[in-house]
């Protein structure tokens, strides 16, 4: 595995980024449903914005970077944006004013991955397998930092300020806080992309209108609709899985625990998403992601037990190594070099944007009309459902260690 200077930043801007987002996904739906007082339709809808809004920003964006050949500025300046989008949202009361602040932070922040990704798979396009794996790896490392550190942080900041839980208030009174937490982190990765790569083919540059040729792909365009139908059935439970941890009668420490199990189990996988690339390829690491996905919230919709809950939380690894890592991968496989951000972001938003918003707006109604478990019993089932129906939605494609057709076929 070659890695070198390339390789070393990439891992540092990830770890950096990802611990950011392991301040605040975790913990941003319970936020708005004990502080921001939202209703479970209200939480929905401001779960939907980042979706929502990826559907403009990510191709916009990633059509941007592909046009100037400038990928990594155009991480650094998002970031250094995204930032500021924290401190926003952070500060907003209300429904109606988190709800333009979510806009904003959305439309900066949820390029910011696929394109990274994008600078990434172009780094290491002659690097091997393992490469990337190891550097993405790097992400949720720094993610179940925060994970473990924020808690305590918090835990801190509500000594001094002497707040505590009251009977009709939120169960963690300060959790505000971990907007300027996460905007701070944020602040530090845009400085650190300045150093990603910016050489080679991560600087090639798109035609004008050359983007249409993606959509003219039969693998690309199959992979769209495998993408929003598998998102549509797992975004809105884990979206909503502090919640169901709440119903269930658990606190911030359940919360807590249930990412760590998650993350401990996702870093090895990510480790080897190399070889599982080399044995089953793209389309197999998606098909194990959905079926995890599919399992882990059929069992959380069964049952309230937590030795069944618990141990369950360990499928969120083969889930995001599985969607995550074989999403990107497929897309580099079938996609055109000068056109990897604008693939990417286009999966992006079709998956995360428009399955997203679906699913998180749906699970919001369910959770408000049926009840807490309902989301997890009906994404479970379609998760399922995908995941077994893969061999006749997307077509094989060439392994990482193989030469991908000039059409963006693979050779299966």
């Amino acid at each position: 595995m070659s890695f070198g200077r390339a390789g070393l930043s990439i891992s540092v801007f990830w770890f950096t980024f990802f611990g950011a987002l392991g301040i605040f996904f975790p913990y941003y739906s319970l936020y708005l449903k004990e502080n921001a007082g939202l209703s479970g339709t209200q939480l929905g809808l401001i779960l939907s914005v980042m979706p929502l809004v990826g559907i403009v920003a990510q191709p916009f964006w990633g059509q941007v970077a592909d046009r100037t050949g400038a990928r990594s500025r155009v991480v650094a300046f998002l970031s250094m944006v995204a930032a500021a989008g924290f401190v926003l949202l952070g500060l907003a009361p209300g429904f109606v004013l988190i709800l333009m602040a979510a806009i904003f932070l959305a439309f900066f922040s949820t390029p910011i991955i696929p394109l990274s990704v994008s600078v990434a798979l172009a780094a290491f396009r002659h690097s091997g397998p393992h490469a990337y794996g190891f550097a993405r790896s790097w992400g949720t490392v720094g993610f179940l930092a925060s994970v473990l550190i924020f808690p305590v942080a918090l835990d801190r900041v509500q000594e001094w300020q002497g707040l505590g839980p009251l009977p009709s208030g939120p169960s963690e009174p300060g959790l505000g806080v971990m907007f300027l937490g996460t905007a701070a982190v944020v602040l530090l990765a845009s400085a650190l992309a300045l150093a990603l790569p910016r050489e080679g083919i991560v600087s090639l540059r798109a035609a004008r209108g050359e983007w249409r040729t993606l959509l003219r792909s039969g693998p690309m365009r199959r992979l769209l609709f495998f993408s929003f139908a598998a998102y549509l059935f797992v975004t809105g439970p884990m979206g909503l899985l502090p919640v169901y941890v709440r119903a269930q009668g658990g606190t911030l420490e359940t919360v807590q625990t249930m990412w760590i199990l998650m993350l401990v189990v996702e870093i090895p996988l990510i480790l080897l998403t190399g070889t599982g690339l080399k044995r089953i390829g793209a389309r197999g690491l998606l098909a194990a992601g959905v079926l995890a996905g599919g399992v882990r919230w059929t069992v959380c919709g069964l049952t309230a037990n937590p030795y069944w809950i618990y141990p369950v939380q360990m499928l969120h690894g083969v889930m995001v190594t599985g969607l995550m890592m074989g999403g990107p991968l497929y897309v580099d496989r079938v996609a055109p070099g000068r056109l990897r951000s604008t693939a990417q972001g286009l999966v992006a938003m079709v998956g995360l944007g428009l399955g997203g918003i679906a699913s998180n707006t749906a699970a919001g109604w369910i959770l408000d009309h049926v009840g807490a478990n309902a989301p997890y019993l009906i994404g479970g089932a379609g998760a399922l459902v995908v995941g077994l129906g893969i061999g006749w939605i997307l077509p094989p494609v060439a392994h990482e260690d193989e030469t991908p057709s000039p059409s963006g076929r693979g050779s299966g």
